[in-house]
This record gives structure tokens, sequence and C-alpha cells, in this order.
């Protein structure tokens, strides 16, 4: 074949064998000369057995299909939709699995189950693509799949009889303008949340002693700068700081002040979250910004060169994968974006008002099949703050401070998309386990539910993982929208959540609760609402919160 004019990946040291590995016409991957335990990608140490004897291996280069979606998308320049991209499980052991793309039939054609052979395509002289295209070879028709993943048997108890969100709440919340292409500084929007996150705890900026954000400072459109501008430009003199990604989700930045402030060393610590990705993107399509370049590193190695650049593309493999094992939930996913949509109706924040019906969410455009345009959370610029302080400095401030009763936050799954969990959202079952370990509470006592809506499918994972219903029962369980409204079983996210009120990344969803705990939000109130789960984190890694009414 030719060289591709796909996006190239970064090898490194140890994944440079691998890309290498087509030349040869052969795929390998890393395998443990002691237990003979395969890896993927290319591994230091065996995961089972923790050898450090870990090799490329020949492999058959056979295997079969366990998630797929054909992208509609014209992301990249160079590679012009539809194409497949699909996570393919390898014959030898049906845990190792690569995201890849399948070729060599019409898109629509291809299913979870499929049985496929790799081909190579040389996009360097030193990167061999592994591709996939279905093998005639296969006998049986299509494989079983790797089984379902229950995350509940790595849950560790709790070490102790307290707790430290006993010693902590959350007093104040701001926000910022939230709309399309606001044209305006991020730092400005930051200032502005933070400053009203403040005065609505009752406090001054002298009594704030930290600052914690996520994700610290970062490129494309996701980031104000992170801690060093925000402290330039309020001058708290902080006691501590925290900022970067490496945390449960988006509110992991508030579970570590949570930390910091039950520990002693602050009492009042500013969290904040600020995106200006639509203006972000305003500014790349004028030319006015210059966007990132260079070869894919990272998780971003094994996913960029074959199409898969965005979370939809990811996500919708394990939609797929759900829908296969578990049946068509795409009018449950409906009901979740109309349902959103009018919600967002009645609150004059969020950014798209006009309700939807099913016929308009089953006629929108393909985005990542089963993803179209209403699946699909809206890129916003904005900015949201919150303050945690001491519990025993609460009640003397501005309002009643909202609990915290308990954090999920425990790693159990592998911590990749497309090697471990393939059933729902990676990452959702496992802190939804952790939560409900940390208190006696139940799924029955929550009041409202404020679940990360990145897509419409992350809302599903995070219902069916919390225990609101079985796996595989959602559709039943949100009952075309009924059991989901504000008045129905579990109002889910009044406020319009991402998918309708705007992508204002995690943080959005704890100012909801924590408004719809003081009876004040903006919109649809549930009435009497005294606990609020809220979750964050549109795959790896997330985390939960449990929040009740002081």
């Amino acid at each position: 074949m030719g060289e591709s004019r796909r996006p190239l990946p970064q090898p490194t040291l140890t994944t440079a064998g691998f890309w290498a590995s087509g030349a040869e016409g052969v795929l390998k991957v890393a395998q443990c000369a002691s237990c003979g335990k395969y890896m993927h990608p290319t591994a230091v140490l065996c995961s089972e057995c923790g050898s450090r004897d870990v090799s490329l291996q020949p492999v058959s280069g056979r295997g079969v299909v366990v998630g797929t979606t054909v992208n509609a998308q014209h992301w990249l320049p160079d590679l012009p939709p539809p194409y497949v991209i699909a996570i393919v499980a390898l014959q030898e052991d049906p845990d190792v699995r690569l995201t890849t793309n399948i070729i060599g039939c019409e898109p629509d054609d291809v299913a979870v189950g499929d049985r496929v052979r790799v081909v190579f395509e040389k996009a360097a002289d030193d990167i061999w693509l592994p591709l996939f295209e279905p093998d005639p070879e296969a006998e049986g028709g299509a494989r079983s799949l790797p089984g379902s993943y229950d995350p509940r048997v790595h849950v560790r108890a709790a070490s102790g009889t307290t707790k430290f969100e006993d010693r902590v709440a959350i007093t104040g919340t701001g926000q910022s303008a939230v709309g399309r292409r606001l044209m305006v500084d991020p730092l400005t929007l930051t200032v502005d949340a933070c400053l009203q996150a403040v005065a609505d705890a009752g406090l001054t900026l002298a009594d704030i002693d930290g600052l914690s954000t996520y994700p610290g400072a970062a490129p494309g459109g996701i980031s104000e700068g992170g801690i060093m501008p925000v402290e330039q430009a309020l001058r708290i003199r902080p006691n501590w700081v925290n900022g970067g990604g490496d945390l449960p989700g988006q509110n992991g930045s508030i579970i570590a002040a949570m930390l910091a402030v039950s520990s002693g060393l602050c009492r009042h610590v500013l969290c904040f979250r600020t995106v200006w990705e639509s203006t972000h993107a305003e500014l790349t399509k004028q030319g006015r910004w210059a966007p990132a370049g260079g070869r894919a590193t990272g998780m971003l190695e094994f996913r960029h060169p074959f199409g898969a650049v965005s979370a939809a593309n990811w996500i919708a493999c394990q939609a797929s994968h759900y829908f296969h094992r578990y049946g068509d939930a795409k009018e449950a996913l409906g009901a979740i974006a109309v349902t959103a949509r009018g919600n967002a109706s009645a609150n004059p924040e969020a950014v798209y008002r006009d309700p939807i019906t099913m016929d308009d969410y089953l006629a929108a455009r393909v985005v990542s099949t089963p993803f179209g345009l209403y699946d699909c959370d809206v890129p916003v610029d904005g900015a949201v703050a919150v303050v945690v302080s001491a519990v025993e400095t609460a009640h003397d401030l501005r309002h009643e401070p909202v609990l915290v009763e308990a954090v999920g936050t425990q790693i159990t799954e592998n911590l990749s998309w497309d090697q471990g969990t393939l059933t729902h959202l990676p990452q959702s079952l496992g802190p939804a386990a952790h939560l409900w370990s940390r208190t006696d509470l139940r799924p029955d006592d929550v009041d409202v539910a404020l679940l990360y809506d990145g897509f419409t499918f992350n809302a599903l994972s995070w219902l069916e993982g919390l225990g609101f219903c079985e796996f595989g029962g959602a559709a039943d369980f949100i009952d075309g929208g009924k059991g989901i409204a504000v008045d129905g079983l579990l109002p889910l996210n009044p406020h319009g959540g991402q998918l309708s009120a705007g992508r204002t990344h995690g943080y959005g969803f704890v100012r909801e609760a924590v408004l719809q705990l003081r009876g004040q939000a903006p919109g649809r109130c549930v009435p009497d609402a005294q606990v609020a789960v809220v979750t964050a984190g549109g795959g790896v890694p997330s985390g939960a919160l449990l929040l009740r009414a002081g």
C-alpha cells in the first residue's frame, strides 16, 4: 500500500516495535514469558503476575468486532467520512483489543460479533497501521463476546468509622455568562464566576485560603490557564493549590479541596472550572489561533491514526456493544435528549431552549452511529465556581450549607477506552459502586440526579451504574422520558444538562445540585429535594458525589 496521510502516532521506546511489526506482515502484541498473558498497549511489566519478562510476540491477526461506529463527521481533512471505527478483540485473548478501522466492506455492513483479520497500511517508514477486514476464512459465523464486567467485586470497604465528608460543606456557587462564541477572555469568565461564588457564600477573598481547578493549564479552549493566572488576578495567597487532569473526573478537583479542608490545611477553598471551546473554535476558524499539530501521543497514539479523534467515536463503540448485548436503546437515548431540552426550555440560563420531539431527535444528522446531533452536548464558553468550607463555619454563612454524604472515587476498572469496560461508559461503574460503599443511603433515597451527559449514553451508563435500574434496564426505567421527568421516578438534569444548557464540563452539575437542594434553581425545581447525586467525567477517569441539604 502507498503511504498514508492519516494522523501519525508518535512511537515511544516501548511502542515502536508494535507500530513497525506490520513491515513483516505479522501483528505483534506484548506477551508475558512467565504466565503467557497478552497485553495492549505494550507494557513494561505483566498486569497478571508482575513479571518484567514482557516482549512483543506474533499473534494470528484474527479477532472479533466488540464495538463499532460509522463516523459521519469530517474531523480530518485527509480522512473523509464515512468510515468505520471499531474495537477488535484478538482471537488469542478477548481482553486484548485494538481500536482500528474496518475496511473492505460497506460501512453499514459492520456489526458487533463480526469476525475479522488484520491488514496493514504503511503510514511512514517505521509505522504500519493495523486495519481489519472481514475474515472470509472464519468458521461458525459471529463469535461470542467478552463477558460483562462487575466492578463491585473490587470495591474496598471504608477504612474507618469516620468520614472526611462529614467535615466539609459546599457554601457558595457562582457562574459566569454561558453562551456560544462569547468572544470573552477565559480568565474574565473565571474571575466572574469566582467572585460570584465567594459572595454567594457570604465570604470575602480574604477568607479564601485555597484554590483548586481542573485540568490546570491545558490547550484547546478547555482551561483559563490554571492556578497561576487566577492567583495573579485574585491575589489570595493560598495555603494550598491543586490543578491537573489526573483526578476522578472534573469534580475530583472539588473532592481534592474537600480533603484539604478536612485535614485542617484550609478553611475555605475556591474551586473553579472554565471552558471557552466555542470561542476557541471560532478563533481557529478565523486563523487567529494556531491549532496544535504534531504526532499523536499518549492515549491518542492508538486512536487518532484511525480517525477516532473525538469522544463521540470512542463512546459510540461502547454504545454499540450495549445495543448488541441488551437490545436497541436508541429511543431511550432520545428520551434523555428530549427531556433535557424540555427542562432547558424553563431555564433562562440554558443555551438551547427550543423544545424538540422524538421525531426531531431521530431525524437529526448523524455524527457517529448511533449518535446524532442531539446525542452530543453543546460546546460553550463559561465558568463555574464553588466554595468548599469547613463544616463548623458553614452555618454562620449566607445560606444553609449543602453537606457531603459520600464520594465515589475508586478506580476498579481498566483505565482505558477500549481495554476494559465495553458495556457502559468506561469508569462509570467503579466510582458508582464505591459511592454506595461510603454511605447508608441507597438509590431510592435520591431526589434528583445530575448525571454527566457529554453524550446521552453517558447518562444512561450512570443511571445503570448507580443502581437506579439493572444493567440493560434503562429503557424501561426511562419509560419514554416519564421516569426521568421532574415529576418522575428520578428527575434527571432539570437544568437541561450539558446536552442543552451547555458543556460546562462537570462543574455545572454541582452548581445545579446545590441550587436544587437550596430550592433556588433558575429553571425547574424538584419539590423538597433533600439528596442529590452528581457525576462527572465523560470517561477515564470519573467520579461521583452524593450531596444532601443542610
